[in-house]
């Protein structure tokens, strides 16, 4: 048979080594969201937590701007206090009347024109002061602050409404709002204290206005997440309805109070009154980083997370015995570490137990309750301090977390029945 040149060059040619067969890739396995990528996955949510942060960071500087800026202008810590303390007592009463507005006519509707008011209160207090208006127009000024919504209760009512039926996810919101809380009550009298002293005394109270407002416009321009507004509804009041749990966000209000009256009142008895702040939100930064790891976790039983609370509270008290500043610090931060459960698990049952269609107004009374307690627990810390020094007032918020086991354990078993 004649071969032809192209057969004979083919057959020169060495034969190539056979690639091995391919076999089909393993699809990747890709690992399932953590609970908060997925919570912030939900449109919308992004947009309203970033007003809402901006807008809460101002709720820890109005009041230590207000005290340096009165004070510095007027030269009396005096004044200072009694018209942050009369803001306060006007906070109590305005707070949940705002909060039931929100409630029925809506977020947007009612927490912008709110806030303008509570703005227009900040300039008018920056005015008074620096025009040496007479004391009474301080007290009206920071009085009319009293309407500034509730940007907390607010952003916890629309998680409530995005997450209906899913309580792992709604637990992992309500972890990161008070994660949030704690950041606001950490950053927000450090940012305030530098304003005032750095810049100029009425820096602090103007630049809280500024991210008041800008905070609250960004939140409610995203309407997609809000709540619809719920009808006038006749029945129970959210009062009434949280008459067993509210002593219990009174006695924690003690103990807040106490805790932190008494801590600056050691430490500056040491001579270590310069590092208040940093001890502060040491304990601070301890209860938001627990918060944040709580929300994904299983939760727990209040009483649970209140035995906790109250053992971890004894720890401060035995620490300042060794007039050591380490102990103490590590004592507060562990402190701090076991209040973010029981708020988280606390106001998850403010949700369970308030009316339907008053969701706001009934948050807003539980932190109307804390805000008493921390004026309750100061007060009664600055007259112990005073009879029986720095280190036994410490046994105050031991005593005020005990309480608040009680109370917690009294009103599950009643829940229970």
């Amino acid at each position: 048979m004649a071969v032809t040149g192209t057969t004979l060059v083919l057959a020169a040619a060495p034969a190539r080594p056979q690639s091995p067969p391919r076999t089909a890739r393993a699809p990747r396995t890709t690992r399932p969201a953590g609970p908060y990528r997925r919570l912030f996955s939900l449109p919308g949510t992004r947009g309203f937590t970033t007003g809402n942060l901006i807008a809460r960071l101002p709720m820890g500087m109005f009041g230590v701007s207000a005290v340096m800026m009165i004070a510095g202008q007027r030269g009396s810590y005096a004044l200072a206090g009694a018209v942050v303390a009369a803001g306060l007592a006007a906070t109590a009463l305005v707070a949940p009347l705002t909060a039931r507005l929100v409630d029925r006519h809506g977020q947007a509707r009612v927490a912008v024109p709110a806030t303008l008011i509570a703005v227009l209160g900040s300039l008018s207090l920056v005015a008074c002061v620096r025009g040496q208006a007479p004391a009474w127009t301080l007290f009206a000024s920071y009085a009319a602050t009293a309407t500034t919504p509730n940007i907390g209760g607010m952003s916890r009512a629309r998680w409530t409404h995005l997450l209906k039926g899913e309580p792992a996810a709604h637990h992992t919101a309500m972890s990161f709002e008070q994660a949030a809380d704690e950041l606001a009550y950490m950053l927000g009298p450090v940012v305030a204290a530098f304003l005032c002293t750095v810049v100029f005394p009425e820096a602090g109270t103007l630049a809280g206005a500024v991210l008041l407002l800008t905070g609250m416009l960004v939140f409610t321009s995203h309407r997609a997440t809000e709540p619809p507004p719920a009808p006038a509804v006749r029945g129970r009041s959210p009062l009434r309805a949280l008459g067993r749990l509210l002593p219990l966000f009174l006695a924690l209000g003690m103990m807040f109070g106490s805790l932190e009256i008494t801590s600056v009142a050691h430490l500056g008895a040491h001579g270590l009154g310069a590092l208040s702040g940093p001890v502060l939100a040491l304990q601070a930064a301890g209860s938001c980083a627990a918060g944040l790891l709580y929300g994904t976790l299983r939760p727990r039983g209040l009483p649970t997370c209140l035995a906790a609370l109250t053992c971890a509270m004894a720890l401060p008290w035995a620490a300042a015995a060794t007039g050591s500043l380490l102990p103490l610090a590590l004592a507060l931060l562990l402190a701090g570490m076991a209040t973010a459960p029981v708020m988280v698990t606390a106001m998850s049952r403010i949700h369970t137990m308030t009316p339907p269609g008053r969701l706001n107004e009934g948050m807003t009374l539980a932190v109307t309750a804390i805000f008493a307690g921390i004026a309750v627990g100061s007060a009664s810390a600055g007259a112990t301090i005073d009879r029986l020094g720095t280190t036994t007032p410490y046994a105050l918020p031991a005593a005020a977390a005990l309480l608040a086991l009680l109370l917690g354990a009294s009103a599950s078993a009643t829940r229970a029945k």
